[in-house]
């Protein structure tokens, strides 16, 4: 078989049959060998029985959410290409023959674009303005920012794939969020993507509104972007303050005079927070990388992997006795007071990045017995 077409459904008794139709007229105009499968998710009100009798295979899938229905679906399937859609009548099946070209053609995702951007559609009515203006463009551009995909419509519920491909991805997200799982995955072990123009109509639901919520959504969808990249989320925000640490250092050691405030103690140890502060988040990327990596989520990063626990707890060691002889330095000077008052102001520009350093050196030799932790996952 070379087609299989999916549609999830929760009670689309308004809309299946329409939409299992077009499917099947396509398929067949196309001179597709295919089927056309309703992965079924708890439906109460007649939808089974009308995808049934309209012609489709049903699969019940117990597992709730949009993205378990889909991979049920999928699961079930015989195709050599997949094309999934949402059996609402927002989507044009007749349209699905223009996601099957690219796939002949070798393309591994052939995505669909609604946006005008990308060539598409959007009849009136047919998206709400948050989401079109707002919601959409904004999400779909920090993927082609955040993981270099290019394309316009990241939230476009239908598309093509071949089986492989999704063999391949080992998608995980059992709610909306599938469908970006998707084409994240898809961009991040370079599968080769095509973007497709397609139609978005009013959807003809009269019973109940759409399964969409869109804050809820929204919010699963970027936490998904936060997941699939540690640089964005802990590299590049940890490099920022140990930037501002850095320049904070550069200041108050030497009690650098702005505008007539004199930038001394007080400064160093915001600065040391801040050096903390992203120091902690580095090594959070570190072992957030080496995580995905090895769970296949996302490519494995090869420097990475060479790193030992070795190498983290040397560095770890070196910065701790670093940081003992600055705070060792002030206790024999506070010796030769005869333990007496000390210059706070100038005993401080040691005791502080002292500290600072030792805290650091403890974070580092604790993520790096993680990291130990992490490597010593067992290869499938």
């Amino acid at each position: 078989m070379e087609v299989s077409i999916v549609m999830p459904c929760l009670n689309e008794a308004d809309t299946v049959a329409t939409c299992v139709a077009k499917a099947i007229k396509a398929m067949k105009q196309a001179g597709c060998d295919a089927e056309v499968i309703v992965a079924d998710n708890g439906s109460t009100d007649g939808s089974i029985a009308i995808a049934q009798a309209a012609g489709a295979r049903i699969v019940q899938v117990a597992a709730k959410g949009y993205g378990a229905a889909l991979a049920g679906g999928i699961s079930a399937s015989e195709g050599k290409f997949i094309v999934m859609g949402d059996a609402d009548d927002s989507y044009d099946f007749l349209e699905s023959p223009r996601l099957i070209e690219p796939l002949r053609k070798g393309f591994d995702l052939a995505q669909g674009c609604r946006f005008p951007r990308g060539g598409g559609t959007i009849h009136p009515g047919a998206m709400p303005f948050l989401h079109r203006y707002l919601g959409n463009p904004v999400l779909s551009w920090l993927v082609r920012w955040m993981f270099r995909i290019p394309i316009s419509d990241v939230y476009c519920g239908m598309r093509g794939f071949t089986r492989d491909l999704y063999d391949r991805l080992d998608l995980r997200s059992p709610g909306m969020e599938f469908a970006t799982e998707m084409v994240i995955r898809s961009g991040t072990i370079g599968a080769k993507i095509a973007e497709v123009p397609l139609s978005l109509h009013p959807d003809g639901r009269k019973a109940h509104g759409p399964h969409l919520r869109t804050f809820r959504d929204g919010w699963r969808t970027l936490r998904l972007f936060l997941v699939f990249s540690p640089r964005w989320t802990f590299f590049f925000p940890g490099c920022f303050f140990v930037a501002l640490a850095a320049i904070g250092y550069a200041l108050a050691i030497p009690q650098v005079s702005i505008g007539g405030v004199v930038l001394d103690v007080h400064t160093l140890l915001i600065a040391s927070l801040a050096g903390l502060l992203g120091w902690q988040s580095i090594l959070l990327a570190v072992l957030a990388r080496i995580f995905t990596g090895r769970e296949g989520m996302l490519p494995r990063h090869e420097r990475l992997e060479k790193l030992s626990v070795e190498h983290g707890l040397v560095a770890g060691i070196i910065a701790g006795v670093f940081g003992f002889l600055m705070i060792a330095a002030v206790i024999f000077h506070w010796w030769q007071q005869n333990f007496g008052p000390l210059d706070y102001p100038k005993t401080m520009r040691l005791v502080i990045p002292g500290v600072t350093f030792v805290a650091a050196a403890f974070q580092t030799i604790i993520a790096s017995l993680l990291a130990g932790v992490l490597q010593m996952h067992r290869e499938r």
